[in-house]
């Protein structure tokens, strides 16, 4: 394997978030990290940029300007630039097809927070059904409320529904399989039913989940595919008082045709981590609901996963730089284009070994 070269550079604009991919490849002498920030003098950003082989970028839509977002324009301006690398599972500051195009790489953090976002919908799902939120609002803000207003249900044996089966999916299928023995359907055109059994759950199509499902929760990328397959139609279709938990990415979920059936009454409570717009404004219809809780797209924020996030992505980033293909690859059709441009920048090709 080639030694590392000296003049590797990273680009990561700091915003905040500890720790963080910068704090573990700082820790290597022969890299180069520019820790920048979005807002700062726009000559410096462009100039790190252009001299970067890897771009270490936010998963998040709103925590960045659009000008410097992993497009064809921006790639343009970055002759050098051989990877992206998002903080989480998410890309949706990354033009995949415009990579592709460029022989850039697109890799993720999948599975590092999985634990935490997996425990978080699991969490609504139980808070919902038990009226939690609207028992704890009463207790801080009125008296001699009658319990009986309150009364919930039992999750242990209802039909769960779960919309992608990836690194999320199936920890949420073995949670509510296995711990409270619920009946798991999952619709996930991109596995079988084989596979989707190992996973703890029965394989079914979109019309039957939704036929089925007490609770549904969505687990899928936010893609051309997924954006706006629960709106109205489709959350119509759900059994009345049933409860709908997204933790995957705003805009899988129509906000505002979910707002419309909790306000009707034909769902029973909604819980919602994602947003099209992060935070949402206060005068959202969501948050004028008593049975919605809503959270700032936190479900995968813990000390462990922030960790993980950390760590797995300088991992990956640092293979890359050594001619190492990445076990977390988004684009494998950008490899061939790929390829000519790492040996051009450092002198030698990559590995191409899965």
């Amino acid at each position: 394997m080639p030694a590392m070269n000296k003049h590797k550079q990273i680009l990561w604009f700091d915003d905040g978030k500890r720790p963080n991919v910068a704090d573990e490849l700082e820790k290597h002498a022969d890299i180069t990290v520019h820790r920048l920030t979005a807002q700062g003098p726009a000559a410096d950003n462009w100039g790190a940029l252009a001299a970067s082989q890897v771009y270490c970028i936010t998963s998040t839509r709103q925590e960045l300007p659009e000008q410097y977002k992993c497009h064809a324009a921006l790639l343009a301006r970055c002759p050098d630039l051989l990877a992206v690398s998002t903080t989480g599972a998410g890309y949706d500051t990354v033009d995949v097809a415009a990579c592709n195009a460029a022989g850039v790489l697109v890799v993720n953090q999948a599975g590092s927070n999985a634990d935490a976002v997996a425990e978080h919908a699991v969490a609504m799902m139980l808070s919902l059904t038990k009226k939690i939120p609207q028992t704890d609002r009463s207790l801080h803000r009125e008296m001699r409320t009658p319990r009986e207003q309150f009364k919930g249900w039992n999750a242990h044996g209802r039909t769960l529904g779960i919309i992608g089966l990836g690194n999320v999916g199936r920890r949420v299928a073995r949670i509510c399989g296995l711990g409270l023995q619920m009946r798991v359907l999952a619709f996930d055109p991109y596995l079988s039913a084989d596979e989707i059994q190992a996973r703890g759950a029965t394989k079914v199509d979109f019309a039957t989940l939704l036929a089925q499902a007490r609770f549904v929760s969505v687990h899928c990328p936010y893609n051309d595919d997924t954006r706006g397959m629960l709106g109205a139609a489709q959350l119509a279709a759900l059994p009345r008082g049933a409860f709908v938990v997204t933790t995957a990415r705003g805009g899988i979920v129509d906000e505002q045709a979910l707002a419309d059936a909790l306000g009707r009454g034909h769902l029973g409570g909604a819980g919602v981590d994602v947003w099209m717009d992060e935070p949402p404004p206060l005068s959202h219809p969501l948050l004028a609901l008593d049975n919605v809780l809503a959270t700032y797209h936190t479900a995968g924020i813990t000390e462990d996963s922030r960790t993980n996030m950390a760590t797995w992505n300088a991992e990956q980033v640092i293979g890359i730089l050594r001619g190492e293909r990445p076990p977390r690859l988004v684009n494998p059709e950008a490899w061939a284009r790929y390829v000519p441009r790492f040996e051009r920048v450092f002198g030698f090709r990559p590995q191409a070994e899965d």
